[in-house]
């Protein structure tokens, strides 16, 4: 291929982000037969499948990925150069691309993301969240430039990746005012039986808690099990049962109406900064990692 038709790239793009034709055929003003045919020809053009068949909608090849994490900077790049060009901007904006996994709590996320958002010239960030291993498709496909997760990605995985341990700190257990007066008393024995939320069994977090609480003597009683952390701090405002929280966040337990009630040191949880890349170069990823390894977890 010599050429890329970026008319069929358009075309494709608009699908992939609408998931269908007939979306696409709307937002385009293009009958559906003509978008399919053009996807046909760039499919041709490239000697790829870009989609397949979900129910009836139209999902991304593992190669369609691949290809629309590029349509997508292409298209981007597109913007910024008629904005430069029309005088609505001075300097071309970077991009980062960051994916969290749905364990990680947004507390946590926020204060290593913190120093991208106040870089200057400003970086234009995009945080997509969801499972761990959704989001590292989207990083092996291109579409992410890192993962924020609070274990390391598997070595069982098809693609390769690269743990950049960011840092470890400790938990503190936390709860509405009225139940974090009743159980800081006494604590930690006082844990023992008390209303528990607790991320779920797959996550790094709750097996550092199983450990702590089997050598403490401790059985809290498990009311809930949550694998977004954002969930289970909204829960437990009211007053349903304690949690965990990373103890590097702990100032921001007043914004939630939460009271501390007691740490575990020896409980540890750990974050990665998950890349597919062994050295770190984009400008962001390399500004994120050093501030957490020198300030967030110092």
């Amino acid at each position: 291929m010599n050429w890329l038709n970026y008319h069929h790239l358009r075309y494709f793009w608009t699908i992939a982000k609408e998931g269908s034709l007939r979306k696409a055929s709307e937002t385009l003003h293009v009958s559906q037969p003509s978008i399919s045919a053009q996807i046909k020809a760039l499919e041709q053009s490239l000697g790829e499948k870009l989609f397949r068949r979900s129910g009836r909608s139209l999902a991304l090849t593992e190669m369609g990925r691949v290809v629309f994490g590029y349509a997508e900077e292409i298209f981007n790049l597109g913007r910024e150069m008629l904005g430069a060009v029309s005088g609505r901007a001075a300097s071309r904006q970077i991009y980062f691309n960051v994916g969290i996994a749905d364990s990680v709590p947004k507390l946590v996320a926020r204060a290593i993301l913190r120093p991208a958002f106040l870089q200057s010239p400003p970086l234009h960030v995009v945080c997509r969240e969801g499972k761990v291993e959704d989001l590292l498709a989207q990083l092996a496909a291109v579409r992410l430039d890192i993962v924020l997760a609070d274990e390391p990605a598997s070595t069982s995985l098809k693609f390769k990746t690269f743990n950049h341990l960011l840092g470890m700190c400790g938990v503190i257990f936390c709860a509405s005012p009225p139940l974090a007066r009743k159980l800081r008393k006494g604590f930690p024995k006082s844990l023992d039986g008390a209303p528990a939320l607790l991320p779920t069994q797959n996550t790094n977090l709750r097996r550092s808690l199983e450990k702590w609480f089997q050598t403490t003597g401790i059985h809290p009683h498990i009311v809930g099990e949550f694998e977004d952390a954002a969930l289970m701090t909204v829960v437990a405002t009211e007053g349903v049962g304690f949690m965990p929280m990373a103890s590097v966040v702990r100032k921001d337990l007043a914004r939630f109406k939460l009271e501390n009630i007691g740490s575990a040191n020896q409980c540890t949880d750990q974050y990665y900064a998950i890349s597919a890349e062994r050295r770190l170069n984009h400008p962001a990823v390399l500004l994120i990692t050093e501030s957490a390894q020198n300030v967030v977890f110092k």
